[in-house]
């Protein structure tokens, strides 16, 4: 018999039951891992005898309810005239960006709401090093030897004074191993504070200014941030560089092999359809986003970032209207 723990199969063998994968699937698999006929055909009847697996598949149905509501609001919105891509529009007004983008949970890249901004001019790496380059900087760092580095974020964390990263953002190829993120802020809030002199409030969608409620990334040609959905409506505003975004809908979250907390096991990068086959279900966007323009990611929405050129990013999370999605989240652990 193998020698995997007993009990890790049966855990095994429950999921997949809830799942609704056919028992005799069940059986041939553990056939193939040295269980005896007998041996797997024992451990799946007993699996389906049990009142705890009987149990769990009537919460399995219930949570296909829920996933098959979830699809009707896919189907729907692929019916939409744009809705293979996510659309441009320059400088909506606050009451078409709410009605239209934020409350029916949609995407949107909107141009010229940045035109104001300093920071779209003067910030570059002499004006960074020249403003705060003294100062102590929080940064991730071996991000490349490690599969899971946004999830061991903490693990990778590293500091050093601001001219020194940026050196080394200016001389880099491309390169995912360092980058700064909004992981980092903490720390780099008041070391770059001065910045945020650069930035004009957005106020016709964002509460006030954002200084101490924004966050600030910059990162080499290569940077990448796996597939995730944030807890909140979130901004993505490019200063500097391109930035390759690809984004799933919230409605297709059944597609996209959420593993552990909001992350997916998916490599957006290169997408193994053979590994993941229920993939081919979710409808994926994608854009490039260009310096000046402002991405508005909807709660929930799965997406994919990867800096085509050295970047400069701020994010916000301070919209004028209710945006506290994570106060009744739960699902941290493995699902």
């Amino acid at each position: 018999m193998t020698t995997r723990p007993k009990d890790d199969w049966r855990r095994w063998i429950a999921e997949n039951l809830l799942l609704g994968n056919p028992p005799e699937a069940i059986r041939a698999v553990l056939v193939k891992n040295e269980f005896t006929e007998e041996e797997a055909a024992r451990e799946v009847s007993g699996a389906l005898a049990s009142p705890y697996v009987q149990g769990g598949s009537r919460v399995a149905n219930r949570l296909r309810k829920r996933e098959w509501t979830l699809t009707v609001y896919g189907r729907l919105a692929r019916m939409r005239a744009s809705g293979g891509e996510i659309e441009r529009r320059e400088r909506p007004s606050r009451d078409e960006f709410f009605e239209e983008y934020y409350f029916q949970n949609r995407p949107v890249i909107i141009t010229g709401m940045l035109k104001s901004w300093p920071a779209c001019t003067k910030w570059n790496f002499d004006y960074l090093r020249a403003t705060c380059g003294g100062n102590e900087v929080e940064v991730q760092f071996g991000r490349e030897s490690d599969e899971h580095y946004e999830i061991n974020g903490p693990q990778h964390k590293k500091t050093m004074p601001f001219r020194e990263y940026v050196d080394m953002v200016e001389a880099a190829g491309t390169t995912n191993d360092f980058y700064m993120t909004a992981n980092n802020a903490s720390r780099n809030q008041e070391a770059l504070d001065v910045l945020w002199d650069d930035v004009d409030p957005i106020g016709e969608y964002l509460d006030g200014d954002a200084r101490g409620r924004s966050f600030f990334w910059l990162g080499p040609p290569g940077t990448k941030t796996p597939f995730h959905h944030d807890l909140t409506n979130n901004f993505m505003a490019q200063v500097m560089g391109r930035k390759k975004i690809k984004m799933v809908p919230l409605h297709d979250t059944a597609f996209i092999y959420n593993t552990v907390h909001c992350y997916s096991d998916v490599d957006a990068s290169a997408i193994d359809y053979e590994s993941f086959p229920r993939m081919k279900q979710a409808q994926v966007l994608e854009c490039t986003l260009a310096p000046g323009e402002l991405l508005f990611i909807p709660i929930g929405w799965w997406h994919y970032v990867e800096g085509l050129d050295a970047t400069i990013t701020m994010s916000f999370t301070n919209f004028l209207r209710y945006n506290d999605f994570a106060s009744n989240y739960t699902t941290y652990k493995h699902l």
